[in-house]
C-alpha cells in the first residue's frame, strides 16, 4: 500500500568506501548484490545486508534496516533462478525516505496498515497518532519501524534474529515495545517469519512484512497476468481514503472474489466502486483460516515462469496490494534494484495483519496487547514450481 511519506530530518548516514582501483572484486550475492553497499551506520546503529541459504539453492537477502527483505532467489520451472521481489540494491536509497520512500520489504510496525484519523482509545486515553496518509495513520506514522535500525543476529546459515526496542512515545504510540522478527529459510523453499512483541504498557500491536512480489521474472513490465487465490468469503470495504467503513461484504459477484485462482487484471474493473477507490487493489479480506496456519490463505502463480507462492499466517486478515501507485506520478522515473524502472502494478503484496482501524472496531479482532501477554505472529511464504 502507498504512504504518503514525511521527511525524517537529518539520518546519520556514513557509507563505506568504495572498492578502488586495485582492489578485488566485491563478492556478491547470487542475486547480484553487492553488500558493501549496505555497510553504513544510521542513527548511530550499524547497519548491514544478511545473506540466508538452504541446501536447495535458495538465496534470500536481508539488511536490519526496516528488518527489510532485500531479494529472494528462487528457482523457476526451468531452473533458473529468479529474484521475485522489488527493491533497492543499496542502503541509501532505502533510508533516504523523502527522495526514495517505500515500504519496500520491510518489516512493518508499531501497527501496520491504517488507524482512522490517528485516533484511538488505550484505556480511558484518547491517543492522537500521526496522520501521514490521507489524515490517518499509517504503518506506525512517518517514522515507524521500517525506517529504524534492528539489531541483527545471524544464528545461523538460514535463520536471522532481528529485535527492536520501540521507546514509550514513539510516534505517540504508548509504552516501550521490544519486538523480535526471526527469518528462517527452511529446506521446503519457504521464507518463515515469525513477529513476538512485549510491552511494559498497554498498547496496540499488528506488524507485517510488506514485500512486493514479481514472480514473473521481469519487473520492467505489469504483473497482473498472475494469478491470485485468496480463500476469503468476505473483505472489509474502505472508503476512498482506503479507510475500512466498518462493513464486512461478501465477496460473491464482486471483483474482490479470488476464491478461484485466476489472473488479478481479470477482475481489475474501475467500473466497481472498491476497485475505482483503491486504483486497483489495497484492501483486507477476512481468512476463511481463521488463524489455522497449517492452510494455505492465499496464493499466487506465474504462468510466465511456473513460479508459485503460497502464503501461510495465524492472522484473522491479509491486504492485497496490487502496487497500483508504482510506475506513476514520478515514481516511474526512480532507478531501483538492478537499474530498472517500474511500471504501474509491477508487483503484489501479500500483507497478514489484524484488519485496518481494528482498535475502533471493538467486534473485530483485537490489536492491543497488554504487558502480561506475548505477541505472536506468523507468517510464511513457500515457493514451488507448477
Amino acid at each position: 500500500m502507498r504512504a504518503s511519506l514525511l521527511g525524517m530530518g537529518a539520518v546519520a548516514l556514513m557509507l563505506t568506501a568504495c572498492v578502488g582501483g586495485g582492489q578485488p572484486a566485491p563478492q556478491l550475492t547470487a542475486s547480484g548484490l553487492n553488500p558493501a553497499k549496505f555497510d553504513t551506520i544510521i542513527n548511530e546503529k550499524p547497519v548491514k545486508l544478511y545473506t540466508l541459504k538452504n541446501a536447495q539453492g535458495m538465496e534470500v537477502c536481508i539488511t536490519n534496516f526496516g528488518g527489510r527483505v532485500v531479494s529472494v532467489m528462487v528457482p523457476d520451472r526451468d531452473g533458473k533462478m529468479t529474484d521475485v521481489v522489488l527493491g533497492y540494491d543499496n542502503i541509501a536509497q532505502y533510508a533516504d525516505a523523502e527522495n526514495f520512500g517505500s515500504d519496500f520489504g520491510a518489516s512493518i510496525g508499531r501497527y501496520a496498515n491504517r488507524i482512522k484519523n490517528g485516533q484511538m482509545v488505550v484505556g480511558e486515553d484518547t491517543i492522537q497518532l500521526p496522520q501521514n496518509n490521507f489524515g490517518h495513520c499509517l504503518h506506525g506514522g512517518p517514522t515507524g519501524w521500517q525506517y529504524q535500525v534492528y539489531a541483527g543476529e545471524q544464528v545461523d546459515d538460514s535463520t536471522l534474529k532481528l529485535t527492536l526496542v520501540s521507546p514509550d512515545g514513539d510516534n505517540n504510540f504508548p509504552g516501550e515495545v521490544t519486538a523480535t522478527v526471526t527469518y528462517a529459510l527452511t529446506e521446503d523453499n519457504t521464507l518463515d517469519i515469525k513477529m513476538e512483541a512485549k510491552t511494559t504498557q498497554t498498547t496496540v500491536v499488528n506488524m507485517t512484512n510488506h514485500s512486493y512480489f514479481n514472480l514473473n521474472g521481469d519487473p520492467t513490465q505489469p504483473a497482473m497476468d498472475m494469478e491470485l487465490f485468496i480463500d476469503a468469503d468476505t473483505f472489509t470495504p474502505s472508503d476512498s481514503t482506503y479507510m475500512p467503513t466498518g462493513e464486512i461484504r461478501d465477496v460473491t459477484g464482486t471483483p474482490m472474489d479470488f476464491r478461484k485462482a485466476h489472473p488479478i487484471q481479470d477482475s481489475l474493473r474501475m467500473d466497481d466502486e472498491q476497485v475505482k477507490f483503491g486504483n486497483g487493489f489495497d484492501h483486507n479480506w477476512i481468512l476463511n483460516t481463521a488463524g489455522d496456519d497449517t492452510r494455505a490463505c492465499a496464493s499466487l502463480y506465474s504462468p510466465k515462469t511456473g513460479i508459485y507462492l503460497e502464503v501461510f499466517t495465524n492472522e484473522p486478515g491479509i491486504q492485497v496490494y496490487s502496487g497500483n501507485f508504482q510506475g506513476i506520478d514520478g515514481e516511474q522515473d526512480k532507478v531501483r534494484k538492478g537499474g530498472v524502472k517500474y511500471p504501474q502494478r509491477p508487483s503484489v503484496c501479500l500483507e497478514s495483519q489484524k484488519f485496518p482501524d481494528s482498535p475502533n472496531h471493538p467486534e473485530w479482532p483485537s490489536p492491543y496487547l497488554n504487558p502480561e501477554e506475548t505477541y505472536y505472529s506468523h507468517l510464511a511464504y513457500k515457493f514451488s514450481v507448477k
